[in-house]
């Protein structure tokens, strides 16, 4: 074969690709999935998840192809038991895989790739759709229950303990008092915000088991109450005990200031006894002095 028909010859191979690549382009784009059935997948932002295509084995014969996005960019195809990945890297990084015996498509470590996902099955039976549509929820955090109210409160039934149950940084969630299985109150949020919080009221004496909970359609989070470390109540013996120890403060403070006062005042009755001490012996001097002249 001389250069010239090899060069023909791998020019045509070339245009027979790109031709099928952009009819079978064509077909998706003309004739759509619309009519399909669309499979939700929901997925937590880390996790991996992978789109069946429920084929056992690939056939020589077979073309799989991917498509995502509203653009219907191609990520992935099979053809004659070859892998072309196209761009794919610059939407998924290393994170897509094409496994080469059945055409599943998986993402790994998924972040932001939430969209519609196309499949296209070519074969020789003839031609199917799939679609998924891939939803990514952030990690739930636990929530955090705490107390609006004084440390302690009066034994009076009418007091009402005040609880704030929050979580930060969430979105498409809601959050929930529980009283037991029976829920009480709750919130939800689809746009990101900061913080989320959802109060509940109880009696100090409240026997009840209450838990608030933040969930996903995949996951949730619960945390339950402990009403008598969060809402605390004054007994007569807190109260005694109270007093005593002021009390005893005070019977404290008092020693203090009258071992101070009475330091003061020896100390001042020290530094009056040594002035006149020292007045009597300059008299003493001075006598002494006259007498030794008047003789």
């Amino acid at each position: 074969m001389s250069t010239t028909e090899l060069y023909h010859e791998n020019t045509n191979s070339e245009l027979t690709q790109c031709f099928n690549h952009f009819l079978c382009f064509c077909v998706l784009v003309v004739f759509g999935v619309d009519g399909d059935e669309v499979k939700s997948v929901s997925v937590v932002e880390g996790d991996s998840v992978t789109l069946h295509t429920n084929i056992t084995e690939i056939q020589t014969d077979d073309r799989i192809v991917w498509m995502f996005g509203p653009q219907d960019t191609l990520i992935a195809e099979i053809s004659k038991k070859i892998i072309d990945m196209f761009d794919s890297k610059e939407i998924f990084g290393d994170r897509l895989k094409l496994d080469s015996q059945t055409g599943s498509l998986t993402i790994t470590n998924i972040t932001t790739d939430s969209g519609l996902y196309k499949l296209t099955i070519i074969s020789t039976r003839g031609t199917s759709y799939k679609r998924f549509n891939v939803t990514v929820y952030a990690p739930l955090p636990i929530p955090v229950i705490s107390s609006n109210s004084s440390q302690c409160s009066s034994s009076s039934s009418s007091s009402k303990c005040v609880l704030l149950c929050s979580v930060m940084n969430v979105r498409d969630v809601s959050l929930s008092w529980y009283k037991g299985n029976s829920l009480l109150s709750s919130i939800s949020v689809s746009d990101l915000k900061n913080k989320l919080c959802l109060p509940l009221e109880v009696k100090y004496q409240d026997t009840n088991t209450y838990s608030c909970v933040v969930n996903n359609p995949i996951k949730k989070q619960t945390q339950h109450l402990n009403i008598t470390h969060l809402c605390q109540m004054c007994s007569e013996e807190s109260g005694v005990t109270a007093l005593i120890v002021l009390i005893l403060i005070s019977g404290v403070l008092l020693v203090f200031v009258s071992s101070r006062v009475i330091h003061c005042y020896c100390r001042k009755y020290q530094q009056t006894k040594q002035e006149d001490e020292k007045d009597l012996s300059e008299y003493t001097e001075i006598i002494y002095r006259l007498q030794i002249r008047l003789q």
